[in-house]
């Protein structure tokens, strides 16, 4: 899924749960949402296919894991619990989110790394330079 695709999906599902709980809408930083549902990729996609291509070579790895939203949100319950912040919980269920959008249970020795292994399954095509290239001319290419 790409950049529309996440964001339209995770405003869809925190604006369909502000309808039956209108208090989301008070809560929520709509910033933090777009930030959320693009976290995993933020992180995976330039270190895994554009700074170490030749080495990584996947857009999936530690920030499309189980373990890493399962750690975001603990950072956001303890400092909702000290200061009431819902920032990094918004953060939190919106990568969890993202995992869902991106299917990641297809791949299941990324979503629960490191439990069944420490390495990431490499994906040698599309990296670097011509991964850029690649993004680029999809975006404009004619529906």
């Amino acid at each position: 899924m790409l950049l529309f695709g996440h964001i339209g999906v995770t405003f869809g599902v925190f604006f369909g749960l502000a309808f039956f709980i209108p208090q989301l809408r008070t809560v929520i930083d709509p910033t933090y949402l777009v930030i959320g549902s693009l976290l995993p990729d933020l992180i995976d996609k330039p270190l895994g296919l554009i700074i170490f291509p030749s080495t990584i070579a996947n857009g999936r790895m530690i920030a499309h894991t189980l373990l890493f939203s399962f750690t975001l949100f603990l950072i956001g319950l303890y400092l909702y619990d000290k200061s009431g912040d819902i920032k990094v919980l918004t953060l939190a269920s919106c990568s969890i989110l993202h995992l869902m959008e991106d299917q990641m249970w297809a791949s299941p020795r990324t979503l629960f790394w490191p439990l069944l292994g420490w390495r990431f399954r490499k994906k040698p095509h599309h990296t670097g330079l011509k991964y850029l290239l690649m993004l680029f001319k999809r975006s404009f290419r004619q529906l």
